[in-house]
């Protein structure tokens, strides 16, 4: 297997910044009730603006994978690789915008690059982890010169007032319940990627992808997060294609609603820290040679619960070498790696020989997964 870089990177986020303020402007009105647990759920995340590609009145010129393939498109612009040297591209998100055909498809449609090999990644947050991983065992295989990988979401679309009013979920006071209310004011859109290569950029700063760890405890833990089917009184799943007599019953029992167990998510913490442990212990990760740790977390209170377990446990990276950028972006879910990765390229403050730890925990049915980086080139 040869050495593989990440040589560029882009991003699209589609319009204006939103704050919080104008959110219920954009994903819409439930009741002041609903208003009321978004500004706690707000309080707890500590997001301040983030970017929708929905408009206010519902509409939007966007979709997957129209945001994946401008993200793509920018790749093109700033990297040094001819177009055609590229011959792979994995997607990742957590809903395409079809059931079929997968999004990879609909990316290339819109990405402007040639005929080429395809991944569809669908998962959570993870699957930015999986479509990076693919693109770059592909170019340290030889199969190609060089991969993008590219991450997008529309969450947005899921939480407009018509996806609420008249299903079951919906309460007399005009709220929701709360595993439906949180995701409301804690997702939303964008896009990012890389490119991948066979060598480092010959001009500025690359950075070298020194190994890919990914692990499912999906064993251990039922669907956390969830969209597409409806929970029974026991907690039982049943798919949407399932359920009734056909999607009509399945959209007024809530399936196409996006769920998320806060307390299921929380006890999935120890597994994720326990799995940096495992990295720890095999020699892939050492604290205190990390200069940038780059972990995706979906809300301040999280982020405070995983600092309090590492540092009960001896292995906890100094807040100062931590790089986010949640506050003003927000949760963009397989998004959400690439554009801090973006950012960080773009921060000026990387030197060659510094080293990237890369962290995403999803929440999906638990999923964790790392990565080293370390930066190479001329930072001139």
């Amino acid at each position: 297997m040869q050495p593989v870089y990440v040589t560029a990177t882009a991003q699209c986020l589609p319009g204006a910044p939103v704050g919080n303020d104008a959110m219920a402007d954009y994903i819409g009105r439930l009741s002041p009730e609903a208003e009321r647990f978004g500004r706690l759920t707000l309080r707890q995340n500590r997001i301040r603006s983030r970017h929708y590609a929905i408009r206010p009145d519902g509409g939007s010129d966007w979709t997957v994978a129209k945001l994946a393939g401008q993200a793509v498109r920018s790749l093109l612009d700033t990297a040094e690789v001819d177009a055609g040297r590229i011959g792979f591209l994995a997607t990742a998100t957590t809903q395409n915008d079809m059931l079929v055909p997968g999004l990879a498809s609909g990316v290339h449609a819109e990405s402007g690059l040639p005929p080429i090999e395809l991944a569809s990644l669908q998962s959570v947050c993870a699957s930015s982890m999986m479509a990076l991983k693919a693109a770059a065992l592909q170019v340290a295989a030889g199969e190609h010169r060089a991969a993008i990988a590219v991450g997008a979401e529309f969450s947005s679309r899921y939480f407009r007032p018509g996806h609420y009013l008249g299903t079951d979920t919906m309460q007399a006071d005009g709220t929701l319940p709360g595993d439906a209310e949180f995701l409301r004011w804690t997702l939303s859109d964008g896009a990012a990627g890389l490119v991948i290569e066979d060598r480092p950029a010959a001009h500025g700063l690359s950075l070298r992808i020194d190994w890919i760890s990914l692990r499912s405890f999906a064993d251990r833990f039922a669907p956390c997060m969830t969209g597409g089917a409806v929970r029974g009184a026991g907690g039982s799943l049943t798919p949407w294609s399932l359920y009734g007599e056909g999607v009509a019953d399945a959209a007024r029992a809530g399936a196409f609603q996006l769920r998320q167990d806060v307390d299921a998510l929380y006890r999935m913490l120890p597994v994720w820290l326990g799995e940096f442990m495992r990295l720890v212990d095999d020699g892939r990760i050492d604290p205190d040679a990390v200069d940038w740790f780059l972990c995706h977390f979906s809300a301040h209170s999280l982020r405070e619960e995983m600092v309090k377990l590492a540092t009960r446990a001896g292995c906890m990276i100094p807040e100062e070498r931590w790089f986010t950028n949640l506050y003003d972006k927000g949760n963009v879910g397989a998004a959400a790696l690439f554009l801090l990765i973006d950012d960080l390229m773009r921060s000026g403050r990387l030197e060659p020989g510094q080293r990237i730890l890369c962290a995403v925990p999803e929440s999906g049915q638990c999923i964790m997964a790392y990565a080293g980086l370390t930066i190479v080139g001329d930072s001139q």
